[in-house]
């Protein structure tokens, strides 16, 4: 089985959002969304991380979706062993985590889905 792990803040899921997750599901046969801890979401217009995940939850698109660590982003890489790490266009694997990965486990950047953004869909409240 093939396992492929995404991840994000997801504050308001947007049609980018849903286009990321669509593409990293096709990657593979079991997709894991990691929702930042709320000690990494320090947006102005940050929801807790209970209520993203069962947003994401109801999208349907992940087999499961999961908080992730307040202090050890690797921690959910070892649990869930991915083949594939699915990465927005604006996201970077945080220093010292691609050496960790080693070549069994293959990263891979999506580009931008036209022009959504959080922040822009927050700020129109």
């Amino acid at each position: 089985m093939k396992t492929v792990l995404t991840g994000g803040k997801f504050n308001k899921i947007h049609p980018g959002h849903v286009w990321l997750l669509k593409k990293a599901r096709a990657m593979g046969d079991r997709l894991v969304v990691v929702i930042a801890n709320d000690a990494h979401n320090k947006r102005p217009y940050a929801v807790p991380a209970k209520q993203r995940k069962k947003n994401m939850e109801k999208l349907k698109i992940a087999d499961q979706a999961v908080v992730g660590d307040p202090q050890d982003y690797f921690k959910v890489v070892k649990r869930f062993k991915p083949s594939v790490i699915v990465l927005g266009y604006d996201q970077e694997l945080p220093p010292g985590v691609k050496e960790k990965l080693g070549k069994k486990i293959q990263v891979v950047k999506c580009k931008k889905y036209r022009n959504y953004s959080s922040k822009k869909l927050a700020s129109k409240k």
